[in-house]
């Protein structure tokens, strides 16, 4: 920056830049900016530097026609009627499809009658909230609206997720009652409210008259999900009939599905996501698939599923969708017109895979879970530069704020925290005034008194264009394979342990979650520490590595250290199980797959896959290699139920028998195992025949 007076009069100030990494249009942004300041300081030359404001009056005008989102979408517009709108239109239209069932619209609007009868005599309506813990299913979808038809919120309960934590989500929501599926009824056996068996829910009101009595307004809860908290427990998010008809009416709007369209549920309804995918393509008269009920973490399975029921609409977090985009399969999937990402930061090389292999569009959108799902959008095209990918503007009646730490607007290009404000943002957190206050703040910028904004807890910019771009977090909170995960809840349930006294997660490089830990006494064993996370806690938020420290480092201020954590290799972390290295061939090529996958050097045929490190998207690579290597087709929960390469040989020899006629198979089988050598189960012997491996 050179300055030159000019007749003692003006200053001309000249800004000399590398155009190769500034545009004119980011310095003639920073150039009025400067003026702005300097303006400020020659007329208020005793103004502290802090209370300086760098935005022109343009740069203000512009920020508010940015959020300028108003739409008028219906006063009373609720999810029920809509649903019952639509069903209504599309009686003989095929709604569901599950595997080899379907059902029409009529028939699933019966179904939901029959649960809605069921909970209206129970007590549920307006205000009060009812769990369903189900697996993917045509019932479990008609459970869902049953839920909605009766008035009542709906509690989504995992039921992969452990006791403990269904139970408190529970209480905590304060649900009346619980729809549950009767393969899971013994899980919830000790909730203290009223559990109902899904089947005999359906059963005992099916063909019953309705008999509505619930008068629902758009300010009454709709859904209640939970997210990983800071403080140690999770926290559920209210949202309402307001904030989630406006994100459905809005994408409708913009995106209009027909009756012609077919849209894939996959994410498990424990996350918000899920929520769009239910009721988007049932308001609009659609047809939904169902995927099984664990084949979301299959690329392959999801490609042969699109193929087959021609989707044409679908959601993938991006780590995902770039499993999809490897897969062999995914090009033969043109029956897709649009593809929807969200839950993590969508890469510029993987918009440009994208492209290579479909001509749908592609939409990056962005929101979370105490928002009514998605609040920002932006679509990409094939003739776009797409270096940066923006999570884009914000919808319909939807404010997006980035403000500096004094609640101030941060300058257009410059870093300050998301805040959101507008009609989605959820009513706070079930029975926690403390973490609903802290979240949840008054909105300096709405038209009304008394209405609040979001603080996400986001880093984001405003682009010159209007578009924003995605930073980064300002607390402990990481995104796993697009699941959202508070290090603080990990770390205080670690601390719950008897034998630590200190505990620190971090996530590293390779999205693993190391564990530091500090005895109380003797160093704890490391199988008691994991059994007791997982009683509480999903699993993903168990760390792959343990690292025994004396003490945890920390800094000037006396804080915990986390980047002098990272210097501490996760290799100081003991094994679990005594080391057996591969003794055959099959053995030493899955130890050598493990190996690459999992960047580790000594692989035993004990391990467990998932205990390394391994995760669902790792292990869907290990599959696709073994289907390269070996020409065996396994599924993905094969190898869940299979984490060992002592057990996955016997599953990589079972479907052998099973997928090639039996002589050929056997010959193939002695050849690549080297059966002299097999280890079975606990005994060493030849290998088994095959009737041994039919009956195993």
């Amino acid at each position: 920056l050179l300055g030159a007076v000019d007749n003692g009069r003006h200053v001309i100030l000249t800004f000399d830049y590398d155009a190769a990494v500034y545009g004119p249009e980011t310095i003639s942004r920073l150039a009025r900016q400067f003026c702005c300041l300097a303006g400020q300081i020659s007329s208020s030359p005793n103004v502290r530097v802090s209370e300086l404001d760098v935005l022109t009056l343009d740069e203000r005008q512009q920020l508010r026609a940015w959020n300028d989102t108003e739409w008028d979408f219906g006063q009373e517009t609720i999810v029920p009627a809509m649903l019952e709108s639509s069903m209504s239109a599309s009686q003989s239209a095929v709604a569901l499809e599950f595997g080899t069932r379907t059902i029409t619209y009529a028939e699933l609007n019966s179904l939901s009658d029959a649960i809605a009868e069921s909970l209206m005599s129970r007590g549920a309506g307006a205000e009060t909230v009812v769990g369903i813990c189900a697996e993917r299913s045509i019932e479990m979808v008609a459970a869902l609206l049953g839920i909605l038809k009766s008035g009542a919120a709906y509690l989504p309960l995992d039921p992969d997720l452990p006791a403990d934590r269904l139970l408190y989500m529970i209480r905590q929501a304060g649900a009346i009652s619980v729809l549950c599926a009767k393969q899971f009824l013994e899980k919830i056996s000790g909730s203290n409210v009223p559990v109902l068996a899904l089947e005999a829910a359906l059963q005992a009101s099916l063909g019953a008259p309705v008999q509505r009595r619930n008068c629902l307004r758009r300010g009454n809860l709709a859904y209640v999900i939970f997210t990983s908290g800071s403080t140690g427990l999770p926290k559920a998010a209210m949202n309402t009939h307001r904030g989630i008809s406006n994100r459905l009416l809005w994408m409708q709007k913009e995106h209009p599905l027909s009756s012609d369209d077919v849209v894939l549920q996959k994410t498990p309804f424990g996350f918000d996501v899920s929520v769009w995918e239910f009721l988007w393509p049932l308001m609009a008269g659609a047809r939904l698939v169902i995927a099984d009920p664990h084949g979301h973490r299959d690329p392959v399975c999801l490609a042969r599923l699109i193929q087959a029921k021609a989707v044409t609409t679908v959601h993938f977090v991006p780590s995902m969708l770039e499993q999809f985009l490897a897969c062999p399969e995914a090009v033969k999937c043109q029956s897709l017109k649009r593809v929807i990402c969200s839950g993590e930061q969508l890469p510029p090389g993987l918009v440009k895979r994208f492209f290579q292999l479909f001509r749908a569009e592609l939409h990056n959108l962005y929101g979370p879970t105490e928002a009514s799902v998605e609040v920002t959008a932006a679509q990409f095209y094939p003739e776009g530069n797409n270096k940066t990918v923006p999570i884009g503007r914000p919808i319909a009646n939807t404010q997006i704020h980035i403000l500096r730490p004094d609640f101030t607007a941060a300058p257009i290009g410059a870093n300050g925290e998301l805040f959101i404000g507008g009609i989605q943002v959820a009513r706070g957190y079930a029975n926690d005034p403390a973490r609903t206050a802290s979240r949840f703040v008054p909105d300096p910028f709405a038209s009304r008194p008394g209405q609040v904004m979001y603080r996400s807890g986001d880093i984001a910019r405003y682009g010159s264009d209007g578009a924003i771009e995605y930073v980064g977090r300002a607390d402990g909170q990481v995104k796993i394979r697009g699941q959202r995960v508070e290090l603080g809840e990990i770390e205080n349930t670690l601390t719950l342990h008897p034998a630590i006294r200190h505990a620190a997660v971090l996530l590293d490089h390779k999205e693993r979650l190391l564990a530091y830990i500090v005895p109380a006494a003797s160093a704890p064993d490391r199988v008691s520490i994991r059994n007791h996370l997982r009683a509480t806690l999903p699993e993903y938020m168990i760390p792959s590595h343990f690292v025994i420290a004396d003490t945890l480092p920390v800094n000037a201020n006396g804080k915990l250290d986390r980047k002098a954590l990272l210097l501490a290799s996760p290799a100081e972390a003991a094994r679990d199980r005594d080391f057996v290295a591969p003794r055959t061939d099959l053995e030493a090529e899955l130890a050598r797959i493990w190996g690459q996958l999992l960047k580790e050097e000594m692989i035993g045929v004990t391990d467990n896959f998932f205990e390394l490190g391994g995760h669902s998207l790792l292990a869907v690579q290990m599959n696709a290699q073994i289907r390269e290597a070996f020409g065996v087709e396994l599924s993905l929960r094969d190898l869940f139920d299979a984490p060992t390469i002592e057990e996955l040989t016997v599953a990589i020899a079972a479907r052998y028998l099973e997928q090639q006629p039996q002589e050929e198979a056997q010959q193939k089988l002695e050849s690549v195992m080297m059966a002299e050598s097999l280890e079975v189960g606990r005994g060493r012997g030849s290998l088994p025949s095959l009737d041994s491996f039919t009956r195993r």
